[in-house]
């Protein structure tokens, strides 16, 4: 078993007995700390990843967003600045997705 696995087990048991009305203030005040914890981690990758991003929008003269409707497209062709550019893009995202759904 993966600690993936083991970790979602617990979670879902845990999810499972406050369902059923179980109270715990240790793992309220737990689980607060831990959401908060990747909550500043994940506007700390946010702000790493808007500055590289802001580098490749200052040196080609558009957004992210522009740049990567046109490259993924094929406009733009697959230089390796491009293809990093998107990965950073790609991760801008997902942080952005992570994020929304850790504040709510």
């Amino acid at each position: 078993m993966t600690v993936e696995t083991r970790t979602i087990g617990r979670l879902e048991g845990l999810l499972r007995l406050y369902h059923t009305g179980y109270q715990s203030p240790v793992i309220d005040k737990t689980v607060e700390k831990l959401v908060s914890l990747e909550v500043e981690r994940s506007r700390s990758e946010m702000t790493q990843l808007r500055e590289r991003l802001e580098a490749y929008e200052s040196q080609y003269g558009m957004t992210s967003d522009n740049f990567y409707r046109r490259f993924r497209s094929g406009e733009l062709g697959d230089a390796m600045d491009y293809v990093e550019w998107s990965v950073f893009w790609d991760m801008y995202q997902s942080t952005q997705r992570r994020l929304e759904e850790l504040v709510g």
